[in-house]
This record gives structure tokens, sequence and C-alpha cells, in this order.
């Protein structure tokens, strides 16, 4: 079924970017009560409860998606079930449209209104931000978030079907909700945050790399972006984030990092790229590289779902 997966990437990407998110029932808002529901059964101040916690969650959701695709008898219920799953776990209309509504609010000059609409983004405080700072919260979101919400579900798409569609947003969606380190989910987040660093680690040096052959799109050059990349990425305390924050800020000319205000747990994130810092101006520009790199990453994810794969032709030999 390599040609209904191949269409249904296409068309689940296409209904991304002409329509956004699903208005209502969200499939991941779902997905989050059902973590949360799980949780209230499964925490406990350790990893092994961690851990139990989510294999609760993923497994089932991932049994499912095996369930539905096989019951998928013909090419256009593949091809269909393929597309709305990827619309549905596939963000970069929405994040694309939160960077524009937010240099649209910094432009007027309404900076409350772009304090606020940041969150949408980013974890950070964003009370003492100015235009600048918020520029900048805003780019690094849209760097990572464009690895983190396209291209890696794309990728796992391309590679799994459904089931790695399904379980890809699974495991990214509990790395946002117990992977962050805090009180409580220090020990109890600690196996969500791993298994999702190991499932973003090839999509997010994809997208650095599709950064950063696209960084003449936006006015900067691919050396540059690369060379950001190769000697800034080490010094994020994501060792994902690093390579896609890294190429955004030499595609754009600009340097990100600096202070982290989470509610009153400060970070001093190290200095990533040779420009200023992001300004408004500087948004834009972020808005387009998060956009070709995300057209790019559905090519490439169209291209590998179409490639031969060894099983198949196996089977085909032995009839």
């Amino acid at each position: 079924m390599s040609r209904s997966l191949a269409a249904g990437l296409a068309l689940g990407f296409a209904l991304d970017r002409v329509l956004g998110d699903p208005a209502r029932f969200h499939p991941v808002a779902g997905l989050g009560r059902w973590a949360a529901a799980v949780e209230r059964r499964t925490y406990g101040d350790r990893r092994a409860a961690g851990v139990l916690h989510h294999a609760a969650v993923v497994v089932p959701l991932v049994g499912g998606a095996v369930l539905a695709e096989r019951a998928c008898r013909r090419p256009w219920q593949h091809a269909a079930l393929t597309a709305v799953v990827t619309w549905s776990v596939v963000g970069g209309r929405s994040l694309v449209r939160e960077g524009t509504t937010i240099a649209g609010q910094l432009e007027r000059g309404d900076l409350p209104a772009a304090r606020q609409q940041v969150t949408h983004l980013v974890g950070r405080d964003p009370s003492r931000l100015d235009a600048d700072g918020v520029s900048r919260a805003a780019v690094e979101s849209m760097a990572e978030n464009t690895s983190d919400a396209v291209v890696a579900p794309l990728l796992w798409g391309a590679a799994l079907g459904v089931p790695g569609l399904v379980g890809y947003r699974a495991v990214n969606t509990l790395d946002a909700m117990v992977g962050h380190r805090s009180e409580r989910y220090e020990r109890f987040g600690w196996a969500s945050a791993r298994v999702d660093d190991v499932a973003n680690l090839v999509p997010s040096r994809v997208s650095a790399a599709l950064a950063s052959a696209l960084a003449p799109s936006v006015g900067g050059g691919p050396a540059d972006a690369l060379r950001a990349w190769r000697r800034d990425a080490r010094r994020h305390p994501s060792p994902n984030a690093g390579p896609v924050e890294a190429s955004f800020a030499g595609a754009l000319g600009v340097t990100l990092g600096g202070v982290n205000d989470y509610a009153g747990r400060v970070e001093h994130r190290a200095a990533m790229g040779d420009g200023p810092a992001p300004r408004v101006t500087d948004l834009p520009r972020a808005t387009r590289l998060a956009t070709g790199v995300a057209w790019a990453a559905a090519g490439l994810s169209v291209l590998a779902a179409l490639a031969p794969r060894r099983g198949r032709r196996s089977r085909r030999s032995r009839r």
C-alpha cells in the first residue's frame, strides 16, 4: 500500500495547510485527556511508574492504529484513513498562523497582546519580555515545533504508516505533559522524555538539514546555517531542539538563546548563531523558512513512502 500511504500523507498535509487543526473534537486534545486519566491511576514518584504510564498510554493507541490500518481492504480506504490521521497530528498551518499573528501584533505596537499570544507557542513567562524577547521566543518555538509538529510525524508516517503517525503523536504529547523537569515529574516523566528524544533524533537532523538548504529563501546562506548547527547545537540542553534552532539561527542570520523564565525557574541558554537578536522584522522570514521546511518534509515523506521496502520485495519473490 505504498501508493495509498503516499497519497494519504500528501492529502493530509494539504488539509493541514488549507484548514489548519480540526476546530472541534481535536484528536490530540482527546489524547491529552486519555493520558491525564491514565496518570491518575499510574502516578508515582518513581521512574518505574513513569515507564508503566508511558506504556499504558501509548501501547493501546498504537494497537488501535494497527487494527484500523489492517481493516482497510481497499487502497482508497487506506489513503483516506492516512489522510485524516495525518491532518490530525500535523500542526504546520497553526504554527505559522501563530507566528504571523504575533508579528502583526508587534508591528502594531500591541506588546501585551503579543505576550499573551506567544504563550500558545512557549512555556516561558512572557510578562517581562520586550518586543525583541517575544520575537526570539516565537522564532525559537517555530524552529523547534516545525520539527516536532510537522517533520517528525510525516517521517514516522512514511516509515510506519498510521501506527507511526499515532505513536509519534502520543510520544510527543506525553513528553509535553510529563517530560519536563519539575518536582512532580522529575522521575515520573523520565521515560517519556527519553523516548521522545529517541523519536526525534532523526527528524530533528532532517529539519536542520532542510533549514540549511533553504537558507537562501530567507536571505541566508547554507554554509552559515551548517556552521551554526555544527558549532552551536551541542550547547542547547535538548539534543534535538539544538540542531534545529541553531540551523534556523544561521539561516536567518540571527542569534538565538539567552535567559528564559519558566514560572520562576530561570534557564540561561547558550547563544546560537552569529547575528543580532531576532527582531519583529525577522518573524515573517522565520515563518517563511518554517513553511519551506514543512513543504520539503512533505515531499520527502511522500518519496520515502513510495520507496520499495525490503520486506515487500521478499514477499513478492516468495510468490
